[in-house]
């Protein structure tokens, strides 16, 4: 079998699944059509925006389709009755394929997830092995089922989680792992005439559920380590957050342990200890030590240092962060 032989459809959307796709067409893979989510309201203006793989795939020429559903869509089986795909490519799509779909490619449908499967199958992979505090991830590729991240593994690859890495210079680390794993593998492909040999997933696993508000604010009863992780696993998104009442609430973008000179041992958890404009410091009590809180983004304003707004003089020592029941946030 010839590359050319091979008619892929690509099943993508954001900035991670462009990565696999560029590195299909830049190896001279058959793309014979691309689906991603409908273009989505951005920004101020709220204007229509379309996804990274839809915008790189016009500019190679590839068709593109956007459904606003897959289930019972008698569209879409006229559009792979056209196309005729031998093989089903998908990376971070964003919606779950029916039988149908799953059913359709004679060679199947494979899948590059971000984390050394079984563990964190689900929606934020990434986020998690670093709100984890995990020292390695990697990405694995499998054959799709009908299951949740449930298929037969077919190549699992390394990386190790640099202390300072973020989900967002995580993420550009395993969107380059994993698109050069799913080369090799469809370059294995081509060569065994549609064959890749596979293992069952172990029946033990771990979840990566979607990040939301309940699960990414920041609990000053926990240990230290544990909230700079959190703040690290959500850079720069969905983001970590704390709060003082209502008109104070924060995003969290930068975060560490800070050593201070004075043990504050009658504060309480949560409590704002001790802030220094020219050295960055703006410290909170936790379990076992305190977190500087570095990069702050108010409600209502911009990303800065927290020195800056130390500054501004909008936040004191002895205030305390609380929170609210999620039906009273704004």
């Amino acid at each position: 079998m010839l590359k050319q032989d091979l008619r892929i459809v690509f099943m993508g959307t954001p900035d991670y699944a462009k990565g696999s796709l560029e590195a299909l067409v830049d190896n001279a893979f058959n793309i014979v059509g691309v689906f991603c989510q409908p273009d989505k309201p951005k920004g101020r203006g709220m204007k229509l925006m379309a996804p990274p793989v839809k915008e790189y795939a016009i500019s190679k020429g590839i068709p593109v389709y956007q459904p606003v559903k897959l289930r019972n869509n008698e569209e879409v089986k006229e559009i792979l009755n056209t196309l005729n795909p031998d093989l089903i490519v998908v990376v971070a799509y964003g919606k779950i394929l029916p039988k149908y779909v799953l059913d359709f490619p004679r060679f199947g449908c494979i899948n590059v997830h971000g984390s050394l499967l079984p563990n964190y199958r689900g929606a934020a992979p990434i986020q998690w092995s670093v709100i984890n505090g995990d020292k390695v991830t990697g990405v694995t590729t499998m054959f799709m089922d009908e299951g949740m991240d449930t298929g037969n593994m077919i190549t699992k690859a390394e990386i190790e989680i640099d202390a300072l890495d973020t989900y967002g210079t995580l993420h550009d680390k395993l969107m380059v792992l994993g698109a050069n794993t799913l080369v090799k593998d469809l370059e294995r492909l081509v060569a065994n005439a549609g064959k890749l040999e596979s293992t069952v997933q172990p029946e033990e696993c771990t979840m990566a559920p979607m990040l939301e508000k309940d699960n990414t604010k920041l609990d000053f009863t926990k240990n230290v380590d544990t909230l700079v992780n959190l703040v690290r696993g959500t850079n720069p998104f969905p983001s970590a957050w704390c709060m003082i009442d209502e008109e104070k609430t924060y995003k969290i973008y930068l975060a560490e342990r800070v050593e201070l000179e004075e043990d504050y041992a009658e504060a309480k958890l949560g409590e704002v200890v001790y802030l220094n404009d020219k050295k960055n410091i703006l410290a909170v009590k936790c379990n076992n030590g305190y977190i500087n809180l570095k990069g702050i983004k108010p409600a209502g304003s911009k990303l800065m240092n927290c020195g800056d707004y130390i500054r501004g003089g909008k936040i004191q020592t002895g205030e305390l962060f609380i929170w609210y029941l999620m039906k009273q946030l704004k």
